[in-house]
């Protein structure tokens, strides 16, 4: 199982950035998908997921600003980040789990400036 994420950077408060997950060598059709985020020296937070029928579910503090959305022919997964904050500075890791195991992505640094 791999999830490959990518798309972050550095962007000025109010920009916008595309984070995107790929996966390998999971039934992407029925994967929950999530997204996570670590700051600097605090824990590792849930920013939203969505289920394998497209349901979305996001943290208050994103809701209005991101979308996360799925591809099922490239098996991927996304997350649209709007009207960025500085707050919103973070590791952003993908993130999936069946059975009982769970699979991380390698992070993907977003940093946002005032």
């Amino acid at each position: 199982v791999q999830l490959q994420a990518s798309g972050g950077g550095l962007v000025q408060a109010g920009g916008s950035l595309r984070l995107s997950c790929r996966t390998s060598g999971i039934n992407f059709r029925i994967a929950v998908m999530n997204w996570y985020r670590q700051a600097p020296e605090k824990q590792r937070d849930l920013v939203a997921n969505v289920t394998s029928g497209g349901s979305a579910d996001y943290v208050d503090s994103v809701k209005g600003r991101f979308t996360i959305s799925r591809d099922y022919a490239r098996n991927t997964v996304y997350l649209q980040m709007n009207n960025l904050k500085p707050e919103d500075t973070a590791v952003y890791y993908c993130n999936t789990f069946r059975r009982g195991r769970e699979w991380w992505g390698q992070g993907t640094l977003v940093t946002v400036s005032s």
